[in-house]
């Protein structure tokens, strides 16, 4: 094993030992991970939320115990991944050792720590982007036609993980067509290798068309709940925290994109990524959508800070670029991580609020950043659910009804009873067990000031109570009710279908 092989595999054995130490015991699993790991018990070529790659790693986890350590490994690995292909781009390009070093510290020591460190469809969609421009700099520089063949499996694969990758493909064939590659487009086993990406994700393309485009329902809820909140401005401000620790790396690459002699053939790569932007920016996607633009950049820019560095006075400033990823990471350390708790958060909110991390998706500030106030609560509700459920005769006649996706997933993910929770939100609705006539209901309802439910609800059945509700004032399910109604007096399942009739008419 020579030097650069163990320098590699030490980045990668701290790249996983920081994914694990990065998130406090005293939070759970985050939101959309509970929805993701129930795809592994409901397999299909899609989803309403995802495609359906996810729920095949989630299937994986399943059958290696459906552990923490796992959920957590994943992305981990995913990230890892990234690193490594950008450690044998910078190979490809000819870079040497310090090379190497800095273009692994720069991945390391960013904005990826905070993407792996969650169970979705993030972490390998940042591979796929990385891979498949990867990929088009292996063609570029062999002419090997069999890359052509990889890069469409790439993209394939990339495709059925999620969406978002569409968006390299539209940034890079005007970049491609202004370019001298475009030589590229005239190769007729290009059209033999998008035929074999197109056949890797046909499967999911007529799954959508037999369930009416979901994805269409899907993105114009989206777009009406979320990214109607998406600032522009804030959008690009955003790009630069992503890789704060390695904007001059970035820099150097589209300086030396567009001058420097020995990437001339890779040229169409800087109008790469001001296309791909301008197509971000048109549809106000969420600023994290474009994190897998920018690891391939970071190659190229090690490379050629490596060669302007190599003489003279220049080369004290080499050890200076590789501590600059690693001094921007103490505040990162300290802020972008669930590595402190809710209440010292809150007792210190004035960094995380000037960074915006406080804000939310309904563009309101609250007191923790969401995804760590989506980290919370969801044993609390699993285990409260459990005793609920416990306690009543007739379990297999009673269905656990929630408001939302997380805590059906959670309460699936957590409980020791064998429950199936469901609900009309997201992938739940296609979930339902209807061949059980249920008599009793357990119902998760969100807090709601002026809810309901107790009183809408209980004269269908012959025994109503409120049991308890989540008292983690930190948590975003924070006050979430459990109801109890035993022996109904109407058909619940005619009620339900009808309910999931309304859901499918709506997202049509």
């Amino acid at each position: 094993m020579n030097k650069k092989t163990i320098i590699l595999f030490g980045f990668i054995i701290l790249k996983f030992v920081l994914q694990y130490i990065l998130v406090s015991s005293q939070y759970d699993l985050q939101r959309d991970e509970y929805l993701h790991l129930d795809q592994a018990n409901h397999l299909a070529w899609g989803y309403l939320s995802v495609p359906p790659v996810t729920s095949w790693f989630s299937y994986l986890i399943f059958l290696l115990g459906n552990s923490v350590f796992w959920v957590r490994f994943f992305p981990a690995l995913f990230g890892a991944l990234t690193l490594v292909i950008v450690w044998k781009t910078i190979e490809t390009l000819k870079g040497n050792l310090y090379t190497l070093i800095l273009g692994a510290t720069c991945i390391v020591f960013s904005s990826l720590l905070r993407i792996n460190m969650l169970y979705q469809p993030n972490s390998f969609d940042v591979l796929c982007w990385t891979a498949f421009y990867y990929i088009i700099i292996l063609y570029i520089t062999t002419e090997d036609k069999k890359w052509l063949y990889i890069g469409a499996i790439v993209f394939g694969f990339g495709f059925l993980n999620k969406y978002n990758i569409l968006f390299l493909l539209i940034g890079l064939l005007p970049a491609l067509l202004l370019s001298e590659q475009r030589k590229i487009l005239a190769e007729k086993k290009l059209y033999f290798a998008l035929i074999t990406g197109l056949i890797l994700i046909m499967p999911n393309l007529l799954w959508q068309y037999n369930n009416q485009f979901p994805i269409v329902h899907h993105m114009k809820e989206l777009a009406e709940t979320q990214l109607v909140n998406v600032d522009r401005i804030g959008f690009l401000k955003e790009q630069l925290l992503f890789f704060i620790g390695s904007v001059l790396v970035i820099l150097a690459s589209l300086y030396a994109l567009l001058l420097y002699k020995p990437f001339e053939k890779y040229k169409f790569f800087f109008s790469t990524l001001i296309f791909t932007l301008i197509v971000f920016l048109y549809f106000k996607a969420k600023a994290y959508y474009a994190i897998g633009l920018y690891p391939i950049y970071i190659a190229f820019g090690s490379v050629f800070l490596s060669e302007i560095l190599k003489v003279g006075w220049k080369r004290y400033l080499q050890p200076v670029f590789i501590l600059i990823p690693l001094l921007f990471f103490v505040p990162m350390y300290n802020l972008s991580f669930p590595n402190k708790s809710p209440e010292y958060i809150v007792e210190h909110p004035e960094k995380y609020k000037k960074l915006g991390m406080l804000r939310w998706e309904d563009g309101k500030d609250h007191d923790l950043p969401q995804d760590f106030a989506d980290m919370l609560g969801w044993k609390e509700l699993a285990r409260k659910t459990d005793s609920v459920y416990a306690l009543i005769s007739n379990k297999k006649q009673t269905i656990v009804l929630c408001d939302n996706y997380g805590q059906a997933g959670a309460i699936n993910y957590y409980t020791k009873k064998g429950i199936k929770a469901v609900s009309f939100n997201a992938d739940y609705v296609n979930w339902f067990n209807l061949n059980i006539q249920y008599k009793n209901l357990i119902r998760i309802k969100t807090f709601e000031k002026n809810s309901n439910e107790f009183k809408e609800t209980s004269p269908y059945f012959k025994t109503s109570s409120i049991v308890g509700e989540i008292n983690n004032k930190y948590a975003r399910e924070y006050k979430t009710t459990i109801f109890v109604f035993t022996e109904a007096k109407v058909n619940i399942n005619q009620r339900i279908e009808q309910e999931i009739k309304e859901e499918k008419d709506y997202s049509k």
